[in-house]
């Protein structure tokens, strides 16, 4: 088990810099559980269910991004879990609901992502639904993208001694 890791990469002194150069930051709550780090264990990955975990996104941050989005701003998620989590309290309409509540969603391709433009993450280990739900983000945004494109990118990263893991590199997509 592990704890959600992408936002380990900002350092106070980072995070001051971005907010120099007019970056917004937002606070969600995800109470991440076994779901988020079960290995996929189906002969298809559509069949894999995600065990659902707590999930809170106040007034205030469901406002703040829906504004972003409606000034065609960027929406960078820092993490698979918080890629879940908005995606989970997106309408149909692409808007951002508040509240509190169990999110149980699975993201694999194709998925339509609705709230994310954007996503900070960490290299995830094979047979994960995090590697998934990169696979799935890379899809929206180049729909050329093959699932069989990632292996290619890990070994990359594996030759040019990428650490994975907690303390690990990251990547950014967009």
């Amino acid at each position: 088990m592990a704890a959600p890791t992408a936002g380990f990469h900002f350092t106070k002194s980072l995070i001051g810099k971005l907010k120099k150069r007019g970056v917004d930051f937002e606070e969600i709550t995800l109470h991440v559980g076994r779901g988020t780090f079960e290995p996929i264990r189906t002969d298809k990955i559509e069949q894999h269910k995600m065990r659902g975990e707590w999930a809170y996104i106040s007034v205030k941050t469901a406002k703040a991004i829906n504004k972003a989005k409606k000034e065609k701003r960027r929406i960078i998620a820092v993490g698979t879990t918080t890629t879940r989590t908005l995606e989970s309290f997106a309408d149909e309409k692409g808007l951002l609901n508040f509240g509190a509540k169990e999110v149980d969603l699975y993201i694999y391709p194709p998925y339509n992502f609705k709230i994310i433009d954007g996503l900070i993450t960490n290299f995830h280990l094979p047979e994960s639904s995090l590697m998934i739900l990169v696979s799935a983000f890379l899809r929206f945004k180049n729909k050329e993208w093959k699932i069989s494109k990632i292996i290619d990118i890990y070994k990359k990263a594996v030759a040019k001694k990428y650490r994975f893991y907690s303390f690990g590199d990251a990547m950014l997509i967009v």
